[in-house]
């Protein structure tokens, strides 16, 4: 194990099969921050990495060799093998998003540094147990003073602007939603509630749930997809519920630039809406 003073205290990972140019949009963002791209599909395909970056590729031969007979846990073909990313991380926080996200304009509300906004999330408290009507600004009257030292939180979702995620259903019936505005909140899933996870903007403390954020086999040879970080999401949060650990969603937003086809979409998910 990395000795913890040699440790990053943040990486990124990003999954991707064509083309990780849009790091470039993240540059005054990422300096000093290391990049994990786990490339999926083709290893010769030139991922067109921006220079100047601390970028490391793991591509699927890699993957077959560190893990031998046991890689086949490690989805082919689909965002999922941005778990790979998280097990080759030796920091205590993961922030992954995918190829086709970009910060936000800076003249955001503030939140334009998804990263930093991220951390921010991560370090402050959760309070699952008491729905605050303020969110996280400040306690309400009649908040519990028993419960605001709150638990810590080990889950940071993100939203997005321009495409949000939407099954396909909801794609072919809201084929122009867009979302061009943030909402400047940030709050708690509260305890015993399931959520809605998506892996293009999120964060989590590994060190502490790591082993959970394991996002479930699809793609190739598999009988159905775009449920890998919905499952994550549904695992960790029983888990985070039983250990009284917190998650936040909110607040920071990523533009999200390219919307996946909802027929391809739909054959995809078949399976899961059944």
């Amino acid at each position: 194990m990395t000795p913890a003073a040699d440790r990053p205290e943040v990486e990124v990972v990003i999954p991707s099969i064509r083309s990780v140019q849009i790091l470039e949009r993240w540059r005054h963002l990422l300096e000093g921050v290391p990049v994990i791209v786990v490339q999926d599909g083709d290893p010769d395909v030139d991922l067109r990495i921006p220079a100047g970056l601390d970028v490391t590729v793991w591509a699927r031969p890699d993957i077959d060799d560190l893990l031998g007979d046991r890689s086949w846990v490690i989805s082919s073909f689909d965002s999922a093998c941005r778990c790979f990313g998280f097990l080759m991380a030796t920091a205590r926080y993961v922030y992954t998003f995918d190829d086709d996200c970009a910060p936000p304009p800076r003249r955001s509300s503030g939140g334009f540094d998804p990263l930093r906004s991220h951390l921010a999330n991560l370090r402050s408290r959760a309070h699952p147990d008491y729905f605050n009507t303020l969110y996280d600004v400040e306690f309400v009257r009649g908040f519990p003073h028993s419960l605001r030292g709150g638990t810590p939180t080990v889950i940071s979702h993100g939203l997005w602007l321009d495409h949000p995620d939407l099954d396909a259903v909801t794609q072919r019936e809201r084929p122009d939603l867009r979302i061009s505005e943030e909402v400047p909140v940030v709050q708690t899933v509260p305890r015993g509630a399931q959520y809605s996870m998506c892996g293009m903007n999120l964060a989590f403390d590994r060190e502490v749930i790591g082993p959970a954020m394991y996002f479930g086999l699809m793609g190739a040879d598999q009988p159905w997809g775009r449920y890998d970080d919905l499952w994550a999401g549904w695992c960790s949060k029983v888990i985070c519920d039983h250990l009284g650990l917190g998650v936040k969603t909110g607040r920071p937003y990523v533009v999200h630039e390219k919307a996946s086809n909802w027929r391809a979409n739909l054959e995809r998910e078949a399976q899961g809406l059944l």
